[in-house]
């Protein structure tokens, strides 16, 4: 079988203020990409995981709250790629009303994400993955948000941008001029509805990169171009909950994620290697999509257990305040008095009935202001704070 590297998807184009642009060629090529047997088998392996995933959430119960802990751990990945310093517990305990005064430009990256993921995946529902929907989820993510240069917000640039230094000249990758970029975001939207024969998961790898490739914004395209790896995912019903969100993966092999995005579009391209590490990051992340649940399941078959042996009216009101604590595992007190209408007193009263049933314990070591944290369940989304809390055990069990 021939090479998907044979077909050249664009060349540099020197442009009148003398630096060269990349101008793609008719996007998929004339002939289209042969798929190598190699790649076929690895399509094979992600579209059974990405199955796999798929029944085990459609099992989860209260699956709507989970959504959120999954969108919010690639916001803060997505965003980290493109140097926010700020941490997924950072942005968890955002929304706590006792820290939101005290938000950061950071944060406030990472929750412009969540908002514009919350809206893609409730759009998906019934519009289609297409230019309009691309400029509103771009309009929701860069609204009001810190950006490097003036974003305008759910438009496309109507000037020439350039990765990488401070003129075309010296830039490591110039995306194509405006004008060509018109053309080549009309064939990338004919080829996000084509009925072609490409493998579902490598067609959405070649959307991803060649998004990138185009750059069709003046701010927030990596971001942008990361959310319509899973916009996609979940409009094609390859999945019934959006959980598959790579930029951890992305996160976690940066240099080579923008090494590879760089050989797709090379002069010497290598689509073949770019589909490859993209298929490698769908196998990765839904292997551990799929142990995420499991850990879930357990943890709220156990939990449950708990509250069954409360009184009936402590176990109901416990037991509400348990979903809750799914989409939001960090919590004031002010929380805990607006989910139950309880009191002050009252709320206090929940708190310590759930830190004796190991369900909540303390964020830190406040004198006021406490938070606290359904540790057990949130640990699950976020291995740095895994790896603390093991430390912290060690080091209580030593004293």
């Amino acid at each position: 079988m021939s090479n998907i590297n044979k077909p050249k998807i664009g060349r540099y184009v020197e442009q009148k203020e003398g630096f060269k642009a990349f101008t793609p060629f008719d996007f998929p090529p004339k002939g289209g990409f042969d798929i190598s047997a190699k790649l076929y088998k690895k399509h094979e392996e992600a579209i059974r995981l990405v199955g796999k995933l798929d029944g085990i959430t459609r099992l989860l119960p209260d699956k709507d709250f989970f959504i959120s802990m999954f969108i919010v751990k690639d916001a803060t990945y997505s965003s980290q790629i493109e140097g926010t310093k700020a941490t997924m517990q950072d942005a968890v305990a955002a929304p706590v009303t006792e820290e939101k005064n005290r938000k950061t430009s950071d944060v406030d990256d990472i929750e412009h994400y969540i908002e514009a993921a919350n809206y893609g995946v409730k759009r998906t529902k019934d519009f289609p993955i297409s230019l309009r929907f691309i400029r509103e989820l771009h309009e929701k993510l860069m609204t009001s948000a810190r950006s490097t240069q003036h974003a305008y917000p759910g438009e496309f640039r109507r000037s020439q941008n350039w990765i990488g230094g401070k003129t075309p000249t010296d830039a490591s990758f110039v995306p194509p001029a405006v004008s060509d970029m018109h053309k080549s975001l009309n064939d990338l939207e004919k080829f996000i509805h084509a009925k072609d024969d490409y493998p579902s998961l490598v067609k959405v790898g070649l959307l991803h990169a060649q998004f990138e490739t185009i750059h069709p914004f003046t701010d927030g395209n990596g971001r942008t171009g990361r959310m319509l790896i899973v916009m996609y995912i979940h409009y094609a019903k390859l999945l019934e909950l959006p959980v598959l969100y790579l930029s951890s993966y992305f996160k976690k092999y940066q240099k080579l994620y923008y090494q590879k995005l760089q050989a797709y579009h090379d002069e010497e391209l290598d689509i073949d290697g770019w589909l490859n590490f993209f298929l490698e990051g769908i196998v990765e992340i839904a292997n551990s999509g799929i142990e995420t649940c499991t850990k879930i399941t357990a943890l709220r078959d156990r939990d449950f257990a708990k509250m069954q042996k409360l009184g009936k009216k402590s176990a109901a009101s416990t037991l509400e305040i348990v979903r809750n604590l799914f989409s939001q595992p960090i919590v004031g007190v002010a929380e805990i008095m607006k989910w139950t209408k309880f009191t002050a007193p009252g709320a206090y009263n929940v708190i310590e009935r759930l830190k004796n049933l190991g369900i909540l314990e303390p964020l830190g070591d406040a004198d006021y202001d406490q938070k606290y944290i359904y540790a057990d369940y949130y640990e699950i989304f976020d291995d740095s704070f895994e790896e603390a809390r093991k430390k912290k055990k060690i080091i209580w069990k030593q004293h």
